[in-house]
């Protein structure tokens, strides 16, 4: 009974490995459709299909451990922290989707944002760590991805105080400003719902988590 129980677990592992992969494509490809592809819009729609319907697919792979199985303590919080992880997930999704709405308006005449780019790439980063932790058990690396979010939380204050600063002496550029600053804030909340997937992890690995007590987890799960 066991083995199979751990069957389970590897195959929850698995999904979640891959609902990972498809926010790090729909990160990466909204990127593209908003700097360089706009045809690429279509695309990141059908990753986020993708990604709700693997939210789906995992919420019933746990729902199914919780109740066919009899998980010991360390396996319940495993469970119940994956369940709570897949809904950061899709919200990443949802903002990855966003991000590529943006593109069809943004003037692209202005050429590539170093800046957005390398927020991309730090967000990234950041799933795919945070997942690689979970998957590994390495409360180190959870705790990397929590504080790499400065890094995020920096680049989009440098962003935020370019726009304040050239809005008001290029009014003829304010609507692309406001897109750009808009996109900033959609990277600064993918790198926050990377963070609660890192304390997800750390929960499953110690039992504690930063913000809520033994109680309000009850009540979440």
């Amino acid at each position: 009974m066991r083995n199979r129980f751990d069957d389970m677990l590897e195959n929850l592992n698995i999904e979640l490995i891959r609902m990972g992969a498809l926010c790090e494509d729909a990160i990466s490809t909204a990127t593209n459709a908003l700097l360089k592809d706009e045809g690429l819009i279509d695309k990141v729609s059908a990753i986020e299909d993708d990604i709700n319907a693997m939210e789906r697919k995992i919420e019933a792979m746990c729902m199914k451990l919780l109740l066919r199985q009899q998980p010991v303590a360390k396996d319940l919080r495993q469970i119940s922290s994956a369940l709570k992880m897949i809904s950061d997930m899709e919200r990443i999704g949802d903002q990855a989707l966003d991000i590529s709405e943006i593109a069809k308006f943004i003037n692209k005449n202005h050429g590539n944002n170093p800046k957005l780019e390398e927020m991309a790439r730090a967000t990234i980063k950041m799933v795919t760590e945070s997942i690689d932790s979970f998957v590994k058990k390495d409360l180190d690396l959870a705790r990397k991805v929590m504080k790499h979010d400065d890094v995020v939380d920096e680049l989009f204050n440098t962003v935020k105080a370019e726009v304040i600063k050239r809005i008001g002496h290029e009014n003829e550029d304010g609507e692309y400003l406001a897109d750009v600053l808009m996109v900033a804030k959609y990277f600064e909340r993918i790198g926050d719902h990377s963070v609660n997937i890192a304390e997800w992890v750390e929960y499953s690995i110690t039992g504690v988590h930063s913000k809520y007590t033994h109680e309000d987890i009850n009540s979440l799960i």
